[in-house]
């Protein structure tokens, strides 16, 4: 008969696995590293609707430039690119759609015409919809 062996109590046995120090660790290993890809791809989304704001405000600045070049004179608001006024006899529009009006986060583009040091200003005044701000809240002007 073979002797048995028994532990001194008190001595680690051996058991295969983690600790639960071990799996708190690589659960916030994980978190951290989830934060930091959701935090790139929410970011990238406001980044890719800033650079969408700057094209359409440049695009609508083209299309108030043809609605003057065909009519003789810059239009009295936006949706005057959209239907025609009733000032406006040589109109060959529309110029614009109805949506191109509104910037990517659904606020409406201003437009002044005379504009503080050109002929017209556009405005997008960014993701939060007031003007001054930085970051993906700051105004996109026509320049």
């Amino acid at each position: 008969m073979r002797p048995s062996r028994s532990r001194a109590p008190g001595a680690p046995s051996r058991q295969a696995g983690f600790s639960l120090l071990e799996i708190i660790i690589v659960l916030i290993l994980i978190g951290g590293i989830l934060a930091l890809v959701g935090s790139r791809l929410l970011g990238g989304a406001d980044r890719g609707k800033a650079n969408l704001a700057r094209s359409q405000v440049q695009t609508l600045a083209g299309k108030i430039e043809n609605y003057q070049l065909d009519t003789g004179s810059l239009p009295q608001r936006l949706d005057d690119l959209v239907v025609a006024p009733q000032n406006a006899p040589n109109w060959l529009g529309p110029y614009a759609k109805e949506a191109e009006l509104k910037d990517p986060w659904g606020h409406a583009i201003e437009y002044r015409a005379p504009g503080e040091t050109q002929d017209f200003d556009l405005i997008s005044y960014g993701k939060d919809g007031k003007a001054g701000g930085s970051s993906f809240d700051a105004d996109i002007q026509y320049q």
